[in-house]
């Protein structure tokens, strides 16, 4: 690989994110979640922002009705290769091309904090959403210890999982890591304010330690355990990330929490 394309590729990964390339029990888990939430079964699902198709085969297993879309080319063509039937697309999460009310469910995992405009693309992928449609909201937590996307110092970008960077006031967290944005839940508040959205479930969730319990599987393991025990407990307000489960309302309003 040549010098010039190394750099260039590390520049895309800081700006886009890695998307998930293996799947393992973290990845496993999140499933779990999304089929406890929402109706998989027979839906038609929108993966915005599907990388190279992980999620988009996963979900396959419940319904064949399921459409993605990423913004990098190159991605879309592997996902493509991998499931030569499935509906993708290269599109732009701001402005997405289908009607109104087009999806039972749509999924954004970690995909949010890489966009240019995350209110809009919250709009546009409650636009698509049928009345009564969840929204399974994956995106970084402000509040977990490590910054896990790279950051920058001295205009060079450094790769890897970085301490105490969210912890920072606003101005200096957002030097050190201006390609990649981390959310408080009153921020997420915020976003989805004003738009038609009921607020069904948000917490946050601890990762899974799969390198971990790879390498060492009796310490990743009784890791694993508990760091999910603190999902039960207040501390899990410093999970990794933040899920949410977002449905889309009706004109009139719904009983529940509106946001």
């Amino acid at each position: 690989m040549a010098m010039g394309e190394a750099h260039w590729q590390k520049d895309v990964a800081a700006a886009r994110g890695v998307p998930s390339l293996v799947w393992r029990a973290g990845q496993e888990r999140r499933l779990g979640m999304m089929q406890h939430w929402a109706q998989l079964a027979g839906a038609r699902i929108l993966v915005d922002g599907c990388g190279v198709g992980m999620y988009v085969r996963a979900l396959r297993q419940f319904t064949p009705h399921v459409w993605g879309l990423d913004i990098e080319a190159e991605r879309v063509a592997e996902a493509q290769a991998a499931v030569p039937d499935a509906r993708l697309q290269v599109a732009d999460g701001e402005a997405l091309p289908y009607a109104d009310d087009s999806f039972d469910v749509v999924l954004s995992h970690e995909v949010i904090e890489h966009v240019g405009d995350d209110r809009q693309v919250l709009a546009e992928m409650l636009r698509v959403l049928r009345p009564g449609g969840r929204l399974l909201l994956f995106c970084p937590n402000r509040l977990y210890p490590f910054e896990t996307h790279g950051h920058y110092w001295r205009g060079r970008y450094h790769f890897g999982n970085t301490p105490l960077i969210n912890w920072l006031p606003g101005c200096w967290r957002d030097r050190l890591a201006p390609h990649v944005r981390a959310y408080t839940r009153r921020d997420l508040r915020r976003l989805l304010a004003g738009l038609p959205a009921r607020l069904v479930q948000h917490t946050q969730i601890y990762p899974g330690f799969d390198n971990i319990v790879a390498r060492w599987p009796t310490l990743g393991r009784w890791l694993r355990r508990v760091i999910y025990a603190l999902e039960r407990t207040p501390l899990r307000a410093f999970g990794l990330s933040h899920f949410l489960v977002v449905e889309k309302m009706d004109e009139e309003p719904r009983s529940g929490q509106a946001i």
